[in-house]
């Protein structure tokens, strides 16, 4: 199970305050969260090689090298090589790493009958191989060399398709964000909403992106929901978009005062408009809510991702985070603190 981002956060500012250590405003800790988080995650392979050479045991729940193997397999992907540049073809023997890549597992020939496994070797093996006529590559023991992110297999064939070699590889960790819109005292207020970049804002005013707004003459409208399907409404999306609903409120005398994202829907995308007819709701334009960069995620501070590593691990998340955040307001108290608790936690996993 991942580890809550807003969970860490709370936790983190919850230490700090407790002595008035300090604030941590949420661009600072999205930064540090993403860097403890790649070093968490870069640590379980150097733990690994190490567990590989310690004394071994296979009691339950206490397998040093089992726990391991758990937190690999929510990062381990199987994925065809891709072209360069996307949607080209594939036309030579040399095939392109997914572009998520992070540790290369290992390599299959689909080519073959049973999808053989390819070994991968150095140029100088390579050559040393070729040379020996009991040694050459066939499709059922296919070689490859591994140069710039790209394999090249032998035997060469004479037709080929992205989907002839498969990976099985490490793909690194989503980038944890703790998402959050200001509240009416400015302070940060977290946005459970899951982050996608394409996602309107869950909650976020749409005021800004009216023009023009219904005139001075509209009726007042007491707060209800609209959607596509609601009189007066009309939504154009470009890309298919479906599911939006709003929230819109009339105030006689100042058109729309009130509109935001009550469902943010799917498929969506700047430039989608929303109308409202002022032969329904009054006045003498239509008001015309087109949306812009800052309405989605990817332009905003809405919209939140958990840490992906297991939540075994948030004692230690939470520790460094600390143990950065003291370099961060200068307290070298909380620095000392954090480093000498993740040094006993390392020489007892040692042990």
């Amino acid at each position: 199970m991942a580890i809550n981002v807003n969970t860490v956060y709370t936790t983190v500012l919850t230490i700090l305050n407790k002595e008035q250590r300090g604030y941590l405003t949420p661009f600072e800790f999205n930064n540090i969260a993403n860097q403890v988080q790649l070093e968490v995650f870069e640590k379980f392979f150097e733990d690994y090689n190490q567990y590989i050479r310690m004394p071994k045991t296979d009691v339950e729940f206490a397998s040093r090298m089992d726990h391991i193997r758990e937190e690999f397999q929510v990062f381990e992907e199987t994925g065809f090589s891709i072209t360069i540049p996307a949607g080209g073809v594939q036309t030579s023997n040399t095939y392109n790493q997914p572009s998520n890549l992070h540790r290369f597992g290992t390599a299959f020939y689909n080519k073959a009958p049973g999808a053989p496994e390819i070994a991968i070797m150095s140029k100088r093996d390579y050559k040393e191989q070729t040379l020996s006529p009991l040694l050459q590559p066939s499709l059922n023991f296919p070689i490859a060399t591994y140069q710039k992110d790209q394999i090249t297999v032998y035997p060469t064939l004479s037709s080929f398709s992205i989907e002839d070699v498969e990976f099985n590889y490490i793909r690194k960790p989503s980038l944890a964000r703790w998402g959050y819109y200001a509240g009416s005292l400015g302070q940060f207020i977290y946005d459970p909403t899951v982050f996608a970049e394409n996602s309107l804002n869950n909650g976020g005013s749409l005021l800004s992106s009216i023009s023009p707004n219904l005139s001075a003459t509209a009726p007042t409208l007491a707060l209800a929901e609209y959607d596509s399907s609601s009189t007066g409404v009309t939504i154009v999306s470009t890309g298919g978009g479906t599911g939006l609903k709003i929230k819109m409120a009339i105030t006689l005398g100042s058109g729309i005062t009130t509109l935001f994202v009550s469902n943010p829907g799917t498929g969506y995308s700047v430039g989608d408009t929303i109308t409202f007819a002022s032969a329904t709701f009054g006045g003498t334009a239509n008001a015309v809510c087109t949306l812009a960069a800052g309405d989605f995620n990817s332009g905003s501070t809405y919209g939140s991702t958990n840490f992906e590593i297991s939540d075994s691990m948030q004692t230690e998340v939470i520790l460094e985070i600390l143990r950065y955040t003291g370099i961060i307001i200068r307290d070298p108290q909380i620095i000392q603190a954090a480093s000498q608790q993740l040094n006993e936690e390392e020489a007892n996993s040692k042990r």
